[in-house]
Parts: structure tokens; sequence; C-alpha cells
């Protein structure tokens, strides 16, 4: 479930980096809030509220997630993620992404540096452990040319969105989401109406995983996840709007319930 908490997290976040490089064209540093939910089988099980704050081409996004009162009873989640960096040759680098949540008795906290789409340094507290058979132990060269989770979801107006492959590393393993496009879905939230490009996701994991781990298999043989992305008016990028992340208890939904209001 660690796994899946990351992948809600970064994709919520992906669509305020959106917002917040269209906006930091202008010329006044700007500072704006979005919100999401997060349903499981139809029932609210989440509600993320992020804060953006652009100078330039320069970006500062700091968000907080949190378990619904339903969920609450269940396992208690609270979760916070900040991430800095610049725009330079059509591409968002990240120098700083910091990831942290408490769920239950359990407290994970991931610090990654950045230089040029390389891990400059990477820090889990508490350690995470490699250990059992079958570990796949990342080397130096899964640390080079990735993308981190949020800013590995943006591009820019010009590109295409799918199909591509998405080198992703966030903290402790190295995988690979490979997009493919499955057309144009009707989208409508505060702040947006009009067409998302729907992309198929299949996760292929790298490095820094266990085979054999039931989860990384079903995540492996996934067929049915998706997401979508939508571009906005006054912008020059894309970013997701939507997502479906089928799990063995049921399927997660997150939806933009604002976007660019």
């Amino acid at each position: 479930m660690r796994r899946v908490r990351l992948t809600l997290l970064s994709l919520m976040m992906a669509t305020i980096l959106q917002l917040s490089l269209e906006t930091g064209l202008r010329a006044e540093p700007v500072k704006f809030q979005t919100d999401y939910s997060v349903r499981l089988i139809g029932i609210p099980v989440a509600y993320a509220s992020f804060v953006s704050e652009v100078d330039g081409t320069s970006y500062k996004i700091s968000g907080n997630l949190q378990t619904s009162a339903i969920s609450d009873i269940i396992l208690k989640t609270r979760g916070s993620v900040s991430v800095l960096g610049t725009q330079a040759d059509d591409r968002l680098w990240a120098s700083s992404f910091v990831v942290s949540y408490t769920s239950g008795k359990d407290a994970q906290k991931t610090e990654i540096e950045f230089r040029e789409g390389n891990v400059k340094s990477s820090v889990n507290t508490p350690k995470r452990k490699a250990s059992g058979a079958g570990w796949v132990p990342l080397s130096a060269g899964d640390m080079r040319s990735v993308l981190d989770p949020l800013s590995g979801l943006v591009f820019p107006g010009s590109s295409k969105v799918c199909p591509r492959s998405l080198p992703i590393f966030d903290g402790q393993s190295r995988v690979t989401l490979h997009l493919t496009p499955k057309g144009v879905r009707p989208f409508r939230t505060k702040g947006f109406s009009g067409d998302a490009i729907a992309c198929s996701v299949r996760f292929e994991p790298k490095a820094g995983y266990r085979k054999g781990s039931s989860g990384i298999q079903y995540l492996t043989e996934l067929k049915t996840m998706e997401i979508w992305f939508a571009k906005h008016e006054q912008g020059d990028l894309y970013a997701p709007v939507y997502a479906k992340v089928p799990t063995k208890i049921g399927q997660v939904i997150v939806a933009a319930t604002r976007f660019g209001g």
C-alpha cells in the first residue's frame, strides 16, 4: 500500500506543478491552492490540499493528504509532500523531493536531491532494509537520467502525452511507467471543462524491489490502470486530472476537484 499512497500523491502533485509553471511565466510571484478527492469503490477515503508558490521559473509546492473520517476508523493516515525546482529546456527539473506520512503507528520520510536529472542523494527515515531472496539492488546506472514521481507526469504542450515511457525513482525503487494512448475523454471540474487525453499505464519494475513480491507482481500484471491529462487554457503544459488505479480491495479514483479555477 505504500507504493499506492506514493502513486496517488504523485498524481495529485503533478497537477499542481502544471499550474505552477504556467503561472511562473508572469512577472509577479503567485501563490494559490488546489484540491483533490480520492475515492475507493465510490466511497470518499481521502482529501488533499496543496499550496503552490511560483517566482519566475522557480517553483515551490507543499501539500497535505489526510484520510476521511470513515477511513480513520480503519487506519488513520496523514501525509505531506514538497518539491522545489526550476523549469529549463522544456523540462521540469526538481532539485529536491520530500514526502512523509504516518499510517497508524508507522511513519516514513523520504528525501531526494537531484542534479540535472541524476540522483545526488536519497535518504529514507527509518532506513528501509533490502532483504529476502530475490532482492534486485539499485545500481549507479539506475540513479541516472531519472524523473521524480511529481515532475515526471507533467509534459510540454507541444509534445505527445502518450505513447512515452517515464523512468521514475521514488527513493527506494526505480520503475518505468509506460503510457499508451486510449483516446480522448470529456472532463469537467471547477475551473476546467474540455477534453482530456486518456492513457493506459503499464508498470515495469527495474530495481529496488523483491522478485516474487505479490504487490509488485500485481502491479506488473495490471492492465486497467489509466491516467487522463488535460491542457490548461492559459498554459502550454499537460498534467493529470483523473486517475484510475485498481487495487486488490477495489478501484481507487483520484480526481481534481479544482483545476485552474
